[in-house]
């Protein structure tokens, strides 16, 4: 049951307040002065707090109540604050409003209205204590994977991103096989390095290899290496991906251009660990941790016979998907600062740009589009104009939130600042500054 402190002088206010609130299960403790308040929310286990403004006999000043608004906003700025007087001002509500307090009531109050925003505010600080509970959860739960783990600088906020590090970290001591899905430009690379940097074999190289830019009739000297004389200008031996990823990884980006003839001998070298070199007769033997990326539906090459099903299984021991971009919204923000670094700055209405756009090429555009920006803008503050994002009618900017849509927002999604944050359009930090604005308390 939820606790309210009514702090007032008149122990017939507090009567009354108690038996109003029971009838709607709301227990109420009573404090005569400002002094007993204060001591009763050391104990702790107070929801909601209704305070007189005046204390003393004939006065009507409200200092009294100021300083005691003032001391429990100093001791406890998330505790939500009723200010209950007979002797209204308007210019003092306006004051304490700005500075933190949730409501102004003068009495005698209207029983269904006080209960109604006691109700509306105790729900609300609830869930904004639910909300500080998952963000220090969140928090204490990356910071030890980035303790625990090297995450070779990816940047994330998003919850996506993070299940993702996890797992791969997670996997990365295994000696399965590692398949990479996700888009181009989705950073699947960075991924394969994370799974590298945290095995058994991060001492030794890692070494990548993008297989869709390979010509034909060059994979199999690329992969395996090729003897002196093995081909027109072959005039020294030169190694394979596979031997200069001997005791460390071999990164197979692109692994669904590969054509069939270099899937077979992928497929042998990667059962064997044995293979020989292009024009060679000798076999060779490596230990190679093998990682592999892909943008294309393999299961579906391998139902259209584009794809060898053996390599399929062999190549898929975990499967990590990496989301794209639009799908990972919360990093859009940080990735950018990322890219920005120290010189400029994003503007309010850059950020809800960058928020708007679907980002079709991921990681890898947006990487691009600020780097740009950075080159195009004069002055220390990026703004939309300097993006060149194209147009989106029916994405206009969405309408300035007042007071009622925030806190509406943050009702429907139970206090977690960024998805209310994309209800209204905004990125976390503006939706703090409006909050701030409003004096309504940050969970």
């Amino acid at each position: 049951m939820p606790t309210i402190l009514v702090i007032d002088d008149n122990p017939a206010v507090a009567t009354a307040l108690e038996m109003l609130f029971a009838l709607h299960d709301i227990d109420v403790v009573h404090a005569e002065s400002p002094e007993a308040g204060l001591r009763r929310l050391q104990r702790g286990d107070i929801d909601l707090v209704v305070q007189d403004m005046n204390f003393t006999a004939d006065t009507t000043s409200g200092e009294e109540g100021r300083a005691l608004f003032a001391a429990i906003r100093d001791g406890w700025p998330d505790l939500p604050i009723i200010l209950l007087t007979a002797w209204t001002q308007l210019e003092h509500a306006v004051e304490l409003v700005k500075a933190g307090a949730a409501d102004y009531i003068g009495k005698p109050w209207d029983d269904a209205k006080l209960v109604a925003a006691a109700r509306n505010l105790i729900e609300l600080h609830e869930l904004q204590r639910e909300s500080l509970r998952q963000r220090r959860a969140t928090r204490r739960r990356r910071e030890e994977l980035r303790a625990r783990f090297d995450l070779c600088g990816f940047v994330f906020e998003d919850v996506r991103s993070e299940q993702l590090l996890a797992m791969a970290c997670k996997v990365a001591r295994s000696a399965l096989p590692v398949l990479i899905s996700g888009p181009n430009g989705s950073g699947k690379e960075r991924v394969a390095e994370i799974v590298h940097a945290n095995s058994a074999v991060a001492a030794g190289p890692f070494v990548a290899v993008n297989c869709g830019a390979l010509p034909a009739e060059l994979i199999e000297s690329e992969l395996f290496g090729a003897e002196a004389g093995a081909y027109t200008g072959a005039t020294r031996t030169r190694i394979g991906k596979f031997e200069a990823a001997d005791g460390g990884t071999l990164f197979l980006d692109e692994i669904g251009t590969l054509p069939l003839d270099g899937q077979t001998r992928l497929l042998r070298a990667l059962e064997t660990g044995r293979f020989t070199r292009l024009g060679g007769t000798r076999e060779h033997a490596v230990r190679v941790r093998v990682v592999s990326a892909t943008n294309a539906d393999l299961r579906g090459m391998v139902e259209a016979g584009t794809f060898r099903e053996d390599l399929y299984y062999r190549l898929d021991g975990i499967t990590l998907e990496l989301a794209p971009l639009r799908d990972r919204r919360d990093d859009i923000l940080p990735l950018a600062r990322h890219f920005l670094g120290d010189a400029k700055s994003l503007g309010e209405a850059t950020e809800r740009a960058l928020l708007r756009h679907d980002w079709p090429g991921n990681v890898r555009e947006l990487r691009h589009v600020i780097q740009r920006a950075c080159v195009i803008a004069e002055g220390d503050q990026l703004q939309p104009r300097h993006l060149q994002l194209p147009e989106s009618p029916a994405s206009p900017d969405p309408p300035e939130p007042d007071a009622d849509s925030i806190r509406d927002a943050l009702a429907r999604h139970r206090g977690v600042i960024a998805q209310a944050a994309a209800e209204l359009g905004l990125s976390r930090q503006a939706l703090y500054r409006r909050m701030d604005r409003h004096g309504i308390e940050r969970g």
